[in-house]
């Protein structure tokens, strides 16, 4: 039984399915399924059975799941130890990243780190916040950057790094524009609408609780690009992140409904603890130090 193929088995415990794992491990779906057949001959029983839904652990399978993560860990602490010994830290870092919010500041630690420790390797990741904020849980992923969503995660040691606001746009002609939307008027439209799990479905949640009404009609779509295609296209109402809504806005392919609804923290995340551990305490040193500056924050 091999390290490789222990974290294959807790990745796929972590994620449910097989083709999630074979994406975030960089191997082939029949590589991922080789690994635990490995793993199954060897132990003698079966680690997950198969459902509609994915791969559920079975009984046996989660009993040996709780070693195998603990393994995993050892394994980690050796090697940093072992990097410590030789005197210079270095090795892989797991860094998940959402594509719009962070950018910036992404650019910046990532050319940093490239100057101040050229001994660590950077993995990047892209995905959603709450795809991020996940596999920082599970163990997927060592930091990522990762909008605020609501969700309560005292697991994770959480850093800010940048804000940005989301704005409420509308096709154009639809609607009267000025400081104050007639939410009476929006309430009969229909809207696209994120997972209430990211950012903009947080924001569009809290403005039906305050305003008081659900759309009769909503379209969900989890990409702001195609938010922002169908909002053009007189599709429906919907939120837009700032950069993005003011580039649409000045375009003409839009229009936007007062001020900024409400500004999102970006963060930068870890499970606690693992800032202590000499490869992830080097990026968050050159992170924070990124912060220190004057123009720190992007928007």
């Amino acid at each position: 039984m091999e390290i490789y193929q222990l974290k294959t088995f807790v990745t796929i415990a972590s994620e449910g399915t097989i083709t999630r794992a074979s994406e975030l491990l960089f191997l082939s779906q029949p590589a991922v399924s080789a690994h635990i057949k490995t793993i199954e001959d060897e132990v003698g029983f079966l680690l997950f059975e198969r459902t509609a839904r994915g791969m559920r652990l079975t009984d046996k399978g989660a009993a040996l799941l709780v070693k195998a993560e603990q393994l995993l860990a050892l394994h980690r602490e050796l090697i940093q130890e072992a990097r410590q010994l030789k005197g210079r830290v270095g090795g892989k870092v797991r860094l998940g990243s959402n594509r719009g919010p962070s950018a910036l500041v992404l650019g910046k630690l990532l050319t940093s780190c490239a100057e101040k420790c050229p001994d660590i390797d950077v993995q990047l990741v892209y995905g959603s916040s709450a795809e991020i904020e996940q596999s920082i849980l599970t163990g997927a992923l060592d930091v990522g950057f990762f909008a605020d969503s609501g969700r309560y995660s005292p697991e994770i040691l959480k850093l800010e790094v940048d804000k940005f606001g989301v704005y409420l746009a509308a096709p154009t002609g639809w609607v009267t524009t000025g400081e104050n939307p007639d939410w009476q008027q929006l309430a009969t439209m229909p809207w696209i609408c994120p997972a209430s799990n990211s950012c903009c479905g947080k924001v569009a949640e809290q403005v039906f609780v305050d305003r008081g009404f659900r759309p009769q009609k909503q379209v969900s779509v989890d990409h702001e690009k195609v938010t922002r295609t169908l909002i053009a296209g007189g599709v429906g109402v919907g939120f837009l992140h700032a950069d993005t809504a003011l580039e649409a806005q000045a375009k003409g392919e839009l229009v936007l409904l007062g001020d900024v609804q409400q500004y999102v923290s970006v963060f930068f995340g870890m499970l606690r603890g693992r800032e202590q551990e000499p490869l992830i305490g080097s990026v968050l040193q050159v992170l924070e130090d990124i912060l220190q500056q004057p123009d720190a924050y992007t928007h």
